[in-house]
Parts: structure tokens; C-alpha cells; sequence
């Protein structure tokens, strides 16, 4: 009689496979037996299957994506039931549990078919609770399981999680029994390092000499960090002690090598504890950080200078140098503060236009930028109306597969076609309508930074010249004393204008006469289409 009364309804069903990559779901059959099982069922059933969902992630906690969506579509109708192996399959948590158990009673879900049962809204709710609560109660076990294996493997004197780098787990011993064992490519050469900042070395070069020239790596093939190092000196491991869990004071004596004995781990830890003296910061560098060697990509540093001169006046100078932290050999030779600032104010003064022309220039833009909008709007318009189409056609490409109009195969192939023309479409009207928004606006502001640029270079503070070059460019380089400036895109182009302006019509200042004025207003007339860009 059931599966009368579902062919008759014909109801629509979503497949939900998932799999954890935990512990909790070893034994559980994998998505793609799932999906062959409970299609099977559904063949033999007579069960309309809309689309097949899976996931790989634990249910142990709300949060789900894939799940999130399967409930959502629910609840808007595009199905009725829920083709799933088992029902730990959907919930392993309390919250997504009562997410269920509440569209059955209230027939959001009419029907959830699992390998070897059926859930139906006359169903009495309690056993699917019980059912959820086994399963939530199986992950809770299984965590309590999980520590007390770790601990007592702790007890036993072998670490219960990662191993140190220069140590590795015995691959010959079963998961949750591994001892830990000195890695044959590695321990010498941390050993080595341990010993060389016991004898007083810089940590920072000893760090260097193991990456760059003894290629040193972590397990998965990555440069080591300097606070990673720091923290690998600290480690009590590395002496034969251990703390499980971290921060619990719970101390243990591990059965491993030590790499070093408890007396070396002391002394390099004073040598860590020692104080550093640091020179007070005296001098603040206006262009420290900003600028990068032309040569070889690195950073850019300063320095302050102090000469006395023969007459006993005492002059103070800030030099600029490449630190050299990417090529020793860097040929780049310092420069003076004052230079740098004279070849950027330089630049700056390029992407100021005449005053007349950029009084011309914005009224050809006020009257273009309503035209650009109005045009703007009309393909916005259009597109809209594409996007819309393709929605119906989304509908009924739905409709078809509902009807077995096409095939499984094919409905999904048209579906991500049409998913991604929807896409391509709604960015083209969002970058319309952002295009639209104040565009004169922009402009006009743009003008009046570069007109404006060099007098706030020239009289701002530190912070408002930094500010300036950030906004004015994306990479400041210093090549041969000279610096250059990748100006961003409007800026680049206002300067290609200044160019042309000043090749054709001369200098900026304006002309007095009125056949100079006019020669002017004649040339500009030919800039309308450049303008535009």
C-alpha cells in the first residue's frame, strides 16, 4: 500500500551521500557505494530522483553546507523526500537532528527512504529521536574513546600526536600504537642546529645556513620559519620530556631518543632568556618600507648620517640602500633622502594638466558621462531581459526532468551551462550599474588629486607623503640612484596627456592672447574619444 500511495503522490527526492574523513565513519560505505545502492532502490521503487547531493565532512556539528542547502530547497518545494543510506547519514548533532524530525512531523518532508527503512510523517517521531540520539551519542563515545586512547598512550611514554620535526612515526606499528623514532634524514642536522645556538651562535643565521645551504625542510616540503624555530628550541621533547594535553601541567617521560640532554636544553634556553639590548629608535624614515630595489626586488632601507665637516659644522644625512636580503650581491649603490624627494616631486608635477584644459576637459565629461549613463542603463535593460529568459528556461529544463522529457546526464550538462551563463550575465549588470554610479564624480576628484598632489608632497607631514604615494602607485622602485613610479591607471594616462599637450601646444602656462586661446580650444576640441577612456 505504501509504495502505491507513493507512485500515486509522486513525490520528488533528493540523494544525500556523505562521509567523514574522521574516525567516526570508518566502517561506513563510500559516497559512490551509497549513490549506486540507494539508486538501485530508487529504480526498483519507481523513486524520481531531481538530483544527487554529496559531502565530505563531518556531522558532528551543525554547519554543513551542502546539507543547509538540501533543507532550503525543501522547504521551497523542489522536493518532498530524502533518499539517504542510513539516517546518521543526515545528523550526527542534536540541532540537525530536530531539523529533520520537525519537517517530517510538519510534511516539509513527506517521505525519508533509507537502505532498510522508511520514515513517514505518521511516524511516531520518538524512534527517529532515538535513532538521532544513538548517533549523536555514538560521536560523543567515540571522542571520550579517542582521548582515552591518546592518554594512555601518553602514560605509556610515547607522544599521542604529530612527531617533532627530526623525529617520525615507526610506519611498521599499527595507527594509535606508533612509537616515535629518530628520522634518519633529519635528526643530525636538528641536533646540529640545537648545539650551534648552545655555543652562541644568532639564531636568525643559523636558521639561514640550514635552509638555504643544507636545504633543511619541514614534512611537507616547506622553508622553515624563524618563530617556527624558536618554538622548536623551547620544546621540552627534544629532551625527553612531554606535556598531554598542552596546557594541562600534565607531564610525562617519553620513551624516545632525546636529541639533546636535559643540561644543553638548560643553557639554551638562558641563552634564549637573555636580554637583548636595544638601541632606542631615534630617527624615523619617511620612505622606509615604501620603495624596493630595482635590481633584485628586495626591501629598501634608510639610515641616518653624520659628517662634520672641516669648518666643525655637523651635518646629519638619511641615506637609502637595498637591505640585500634577496641577493647578497646586489650592485645597488645608497642614495639621499633629499634626492629621492626631488625625482618624486618631479614625477608628481607630470600628471598636473593646464587648468584651462582640465576646465574644458571636465565639461566635455559632465555632458558624455550623462550619455554613457543613459546608454548604460539600455544595456542593463537588456541584459536583464537575457537573464530572465534563461531563468524560464532554467524552470523548464526542471519541468523536463520531471516529465523524463531528457535524460539524467543530460539535464545536469544543460543545468551548469545555464548556472553559468546566469552568473556571467549578473556580473555584466552589477559592472554596469557600479560603471554608472557617480562616474563624474570619480573623474573630477581624480583631476583634482594630480592637480593638487605636489603641493601636498611638498609641504604634507611623513604620513600624508606615504599616504599620497600609495594612492598615486602600485610599486615605487629606486634603480641607479633614480626612482620610478608604476603609476596607477587613471594617473598613467593623465600624464600620457600632459605629454601630448605639452608636445603640441607648449608649456602650461596659460596664453594671454586670444589667438593662443583659441589655438588651444581648437586642439582640445580633438581629444573628446581619448577622454573617454
Amino acid at each position: 500500500m505504501y509504495y502505491q500511495n507513493v507512485a500515486q503522490k509522486q513525490f520528488k527526492y533528493f540523494l544525500y551521500a556523505r562521509k567523514s574523513s574522521e574516525s567516526e565513519d570508518r566502517q561506513v560505505a563510500s559516497i559512490d557505494a551509497q549513490v549506486n545502492a540507494l539508486q538501485k532502490i530508487a529504480q526498483q521503487e519507481g523513486l524520481e530522483i531531481i538530483e544527487i547531493m554529496t559531502e565530505s565532512q563531518s556531522a558532528k556539528a551543525p554547519g554543513r553546507p551542502i546539507f543547509g542547502q538540501l533543507l532550503a530547497r525543501i522547504a521551497k518545494g523542489e522536493a518532498q523526500g530524502i533518499l539517504c543510506w542510513k539516517l546518521d547519514r543526515l545528523a550526527r548533532n542534536p540541532v540537525d537532528g530536530g531539523s529533520i524530525s520537525w519537517m517530517l512531523q510538519s510534511s516539509n518532508i513527506q517521505h525519508i527512504r533509507t537502505h532498510d527503512r522508511n520514515y513517514l510523517p505518521s511516524d511516531n517521531v520518538l524512534m527517529m529521536q532515538v535513532e538521532f540520539g544513538m548517533a549523536n551519542q555514538f560521536i560523543r563515545d567515540l571522542s571520550v574513546s579517542s582521548k582515552r586512547g591518546l592518554m594512555a598512550k601518553a602514560e605509556r611514554g610515547w607522544y599521542p600526536t604529530y612527531s617533532p620535526i627530526g623525529y617520525i612515526h615507526n610506519p611498521l606499528r599499527k595507527k594509535g600504537d606508533k612509537e616515535i623514532l629518530p628520522d634518519p634524514e633529519r635528526f643530525e642536522l636538528v641536533r646540529s642546529m640545537f648545539l650551534e645556538v648552545m655555543q652562541g651562535a644568532s639564531v636568525s643565521k643559523v636558521l639561514d645556513h640550514y635552509v638555504d645551504h643544507l636545504h633543511l625542510r619541514s614534512k611537507r616540503g616547506n622553508k622553515m620559519g624563524l618563530s617556527t624555530f624558536y618554538r622548536i628550541l623551547r620544546d621540552p621533547f627534544y629532551y625527553g620530556r612531554f606535556e598531554y594535553p598542552k596546557g594541562s601541567y600534565q607531564w610525562f617521560t617519553g620513551k624516545h631518543k632525546a636529541l639533546i640532554s636535559k643540561s644543553e636544553f638548560d643553557m639554551i634556553q638562558s641563552r634564549l632568556d637573555k636580554p637583548h639590548k636595544t638601541r632606542e629608535k631615534e630617527y624615523t624614515f619617511r620612505y622606509r618600507g615604501a620603495l624596493l630595489c630595482g635590481e633584485c626586488g628586495a626591501m629598501v632601507t634608510a639610515e641616518n648620517k653624520t659628517k662634520v665637516q672641516k669648518n666643525g659644522v655637523t651635518r646629519h644625512y638619511v641615506y637609502y640602500h637595498c637591505t640585500k636580503r634577496k641577493d647578497k650581491n646586489c650592485t645597488q649603490k645608497a642614495v639621499q633622502e633629499m634626492e629621492i624627494e626631488s625625482q618624486i616631486h618631479e614625477i608628481l608635477k607630470t600628471i598636473v594638466l593646464p587648468s584651462d584644459f582640465v576646465k574644458w576637459a571636465l565639461d566635455c565629461i559632465r555632458s558624455d558621462s550623462q550619455k554613457h549613463e543613459y546608454e548604460s542603463m539600455k544595456k542593463v535593460t537588456q541584459y536583464q531581459m537575457q537573464l530572465s529568459k534563461v531563468q524560464k528556461i532554467s524552470d523548464g529544463l526542471i519541468e523536463m526532468r520531471a516529465g523524463n522529457e531528457i535524460s539524467e546526464q543530460e539535464y545536469i550538462v544543460k543545468r551548469k551551462k545555464l548556472a553559468q551563463e546566469k552568473e556571467e550575465l549578473t556580473q555584466i549588470i552589477q559592472g554596469l550599474q557600479e560603471s554608472t554610479d557617480d562616474w563624474f564624480g570619480r573623474v573630477e576628484k581624480t583631476f583634482d588629486f594630480a592637480e593638487n598632489a605636489p603641493k601636498v608632497f611638498q609641504n604634507g607631514s611623513d604620513q600624508d607623503k606615504r599616504e599620497l604615494l600609495s594612492l598615486l602607485g602600485s610599486n615605487l622602485y629606486l634603480y641607479d640612484k633614480k626612482v620610478t613610479i608604476e603609476l596607477k591607471k587613471p594617473f598613467e594616462f593623465i600624464q600620457n596627456l600632459g605629454k601630448v599637450i605639452q608636445s603640441e601646444i607648449g608649456m602650461f602656462e596659460p596664453h594671454n592672447s586670444v589667438s593662443g586661446t583659441n589655438k588651444k580650444e581648437a586642439f582640445y576640441t580633438s581629444f573628446p574619444n581619448l577622454l573617454r577612456e
